[in-house]
């Protein structure tokens, strides 16, 4: 789901990049983003942008940023979040993540290889994700090593499905809701020059969750267990000073008995964008996604990109001969010049698909 604003910086100008860094900046603003998920989403937000007196005189004090926003969209669907990321300590303490409710709407097309035309249900949910590390060793290269743990809960009370549909017959895991509690063990490898718009360096997030809950997912409302692996890794290269390209890779892996909302899916603001996000969705995800971003003039900027995804079960571990396309471009304006913070707007093709995105910061 989408966890950002867009037009964040508008109302208020950035600080002139020769300016004395304040510790803090906040800026309330009016949120306004479109996805096809929600379409238009209207309300109001407030984003601090932080650093903290213990980094004074560090001059690679990563920023930290935090967000409270509620917002309300086309699709009569109501969301009060508060996402965020910390550096603390010389970079030696990262954490982020979000808490929020949300009472939403989606659409359903099925799981796997088990396709049906779209079904409309209704959930109502509060999430907790907290991911806390700390720096070990000295890093690899000029990069940063993290390790830590990472913690999930969500409530999702399904409050309507259409009749007749797959989700109505009970047929799917957690279908009719689920409460899903998890944890597990991280590593997060960082080298990149700039959190909000890389030109180099490497990112690297990895998971795993052992034996995670979910209470009312099985077919006669049983608690199952599932185990999850994630790796989420992109890297940056400047191509002269006005042009970067970006790559990511990305893997989701899930032995078990998961709720379809807890599966791996494809589709969204970041992960092929062009589909709806959960267009598709199994067992096992596998992404490849490249992004070739320039300057045109002063602060707008203009992208195009691609990618290639594939699923998987229990059977087949990645279906390679079933692959999901998409891709597109997008414009870019610097809101924040001081972190090179971006309103983006993407238009992204797939396969009898299509979506515009307007939000905040990059899809990788």
């Amino acid at each position: 789901m989408l966890l950002t604003l867009a037009l964040l910086g508008l109302a208020t100008p950035a600080p002139a990049d020769t300016m004395h860094p304040r510790r803090v900046a906040l800026i309330p603003v009016p949120l306004v983003y479109y996805t096809p998920e929600t379409r238009l989403a209207y309300g109001v937000a407030a984003t601090a942008t932080v650093h903290f007196r213990r980094d004074d005189g560090f001059a690679a004090a990563r920023p930290s940023q935090f967000t409270l926003a509620l917002a309300y969209t086309q699709n009569r669907q109501l969301l009060l979040y508060l996402p965020f990321q910390v550096f603390y300590d010389h970079n030696k303490y990262y954490a982020y993540g979000e808490a929020g409710y949300y009472r939403y709407n989606y659409y359903f097309y099925g799981l796997g290889q088990r396709e049906v035309p779209r079904e409309l249900y209704g959930v109502n949910f509060p999430r907790v994700r907290v991911n806390a590390f700390r720096r070990v060793g000295q890093g690899v290269g000029p990069g940063k090593l993290y390790a830590g743990l990472r913690y999930q809960y969500e409530d999702y009370r399904v409050s309507s499905v259409e009749a007749g549909g797959l989700l109505a017959s009970g047929a799917v895991p957690g279908g009719l809701g689920s409460r899903l509690t998890d944890g597990g063990l991280g590593v997060f490898y960082d080298s990149r020059d700039n959190v909000f718009f890389p030109t180099k360096g490497v990112v690297a997030d990895l998971s795993a969750f052992i034996r995670n809950r979910a209470a009312g997912a099985g077919p006669a409302g049983e608690t199952t267990r599932f185990d999850r692996y994630v790796a989420d890794v992109s890297g940056y290269r400047a191509l002269g000073p006005h042009a970067v390209l970006a790559g990511n890779i990305y893997g989701s892996f899930i032995a078990g008995t998961a709720p379809f909302n807890a599966l791996s899916l494809l589709g969204g603001s970041r992960r092929l964008r062009g589909y709806y996000e959960g267009r598709y969705r199994d067992q096992n995800a596998a992404l490849a996604q490249a992004e070739l971003r320039f300057d045109v003039y002063k602060r707008l900027g203009a992208v195009v990109f691609g990618g290639v995804g594939t699923l998987g079960d229990g059977q087949t571990l990645l279906r390679l001969n079933d692959p999901k396309g998409a891709y597109g471009a997008g414009l870019r304006f610097v809101a924040n010049r001081r972190d090179h913070l971006n309103v983006r707007l993407d238009y992204g093709l797939g396969h009898k698909s299509s979506g515009f995105y307007l939000t905040v910061g990059e899809a990788f």
